[in-house]
């Protein structure tokens, strides 16, 4: 029998929450979501093919289904003309998520909202400012007839439009996280620090606060120590899987010197990536490092395989549904160690 389910902030009271993001770019290496205007017409078009993503992250160890509505708001769906779908997506992504979420075997997972970024924020624009919030109240409005159980607001690069995304949940009554992807310039673009962001967002009540998105762990990792060092509440860290730099402090313009080939975009973002990951293993420690830190809601952002979230989880000391899968190289022909393997082959292990 299934336990009974927690909340989101029992959980975190509890120990660490783990939290798979990243069905964006899955989806775009799936063959389901176009590249450029990365819109999540996934939810209506291939359901079936959404469900499954939500499913093998939520078996990789991920506490929470996150409805896979980023990007899925009034703006975007604007620019590519289907304005008209934009409740039908929302809803439908929601439900989705709440059908696989009621699948887990031990205790139901929990189902978030999602509100981000929508890139028509600017501070200088009263106008600007309320279509972000009517952008933000319908969705959350729809996430809670829907009956989700906290919204995820993230990717948040202006202090002031994480704010607005806060009291838009705040109206519903729904518990919020909010995230913050922090460009190349290491500084919102409104002035504010990460870390002094987080705290005002804390203070106005927001249950998780934090980075996700845009910086890998290497160029995260210092902003979520100072992020901790200033909020008294719970602290969220999601970073990219790939190997940002002091020098390339963002995935916007990760080089990749080994490309033999001319790319069709400027930067290798975001389709030629894929030489430039960390392997598991290193994304393992980078957990651990964030939970010895007291990061309490710990994940991945885009590009994150369930092999990935599965690792991250397992190092934090969580056994996932899919544990049984982790590697165990006990009885490979070359790099096992089981006694009753042929020593001719294991002989050939330096050489093959």
């Amino acid at each position: 029998m299934a336990a009974e389910k927690r909340s989101l902030e029992q959980r975190l009271n509890e120990g660490t929450v783990i939290v798979g993001e990243g069905y964006l770019f899955e989806l775009e290496r799936r063959g389901y979501l176009q590249a450029g205007s990365f819109v999540p017409e996934v939810a209506l078009e291939n359901p079936d093919a959404l469900k499954q993503v939500y499913r093998d992250y939520m078996k990789a160890g991920s506490d929470v289904v996150l409805a896979f509505t980023y990007n899925g708001h009034r703006e975007k769906m604007r620019i590519i003309g289907k304005e008209h779908l934009l409740e039908p997506l929302n809803r439908s992504a929601i439900r989705l998520a709440k059908e696989v979420a009621a699948e887990h075997p031990t205790e139901e997972a929990l189902v978030a909202g999602n509100i981000s970024n929508t890139n028509i924020f600017d501070p200088e624009d009263v106008e600007s400012k309320e279509k972000v919030r009517s952008i933000f109240a319908e969705m959350v409005q729809w996430g809670k007839e829907e009956g989700v159980d906290f919204i995820n607001a993230e990717t948040f690069y202006y202090h002031e439009e994480a704010v607005i995304a806060l009291e838009e949940i705040q109206k519903q009554g729904l518990p919020a996280v909010v995230t913050l992807g922090l460009m190349g310039e290491n500084i919102l673009r409104d002035g504010y620090t990460v870390e002094d962001s987080c705290r005002i967002l804390a203070e106005k009540g927001a249950l998780v606060v934090g980075m996700n998105c845009f910086r890998g762990p290497a160029t995260m990792q210092p902003y979520l120590q100072k992020i901790r060092e200033e909020v008294d509440g719970f602290v969220g860290g999601l970073p990219i899987p790939y190997r940002t730099s002091e020098e390339h402090p963002t995935f916007f313009n990760l080089p990749d010197g080994g490309c033999s080939c001319a790319l069709p975009t400027e930067t290798t973002f975001p389709t030629s990536l894929d030489p430039l990951y960390h392997n598991r293993y290193e994304l393992a420690e980078w957990a651990k490092e964030a939970q010895n830190i007291g990061i309490n809601y710990i994940g991945l952002c885009c590009g994150a395989s369930p092999a990935m979230i599965r690792a991250v989880a397992e190092a934090t000391g969580i056994q996932t549904i899919n544990s049984k899968y982790s590697p165990d190289m006990e009885k490979h022909f070359l790099f096992g160690q089981d006694k009753t393997l042929k020593d001719h082959n294991l002989a050939y292990r330096t050489k093959a």
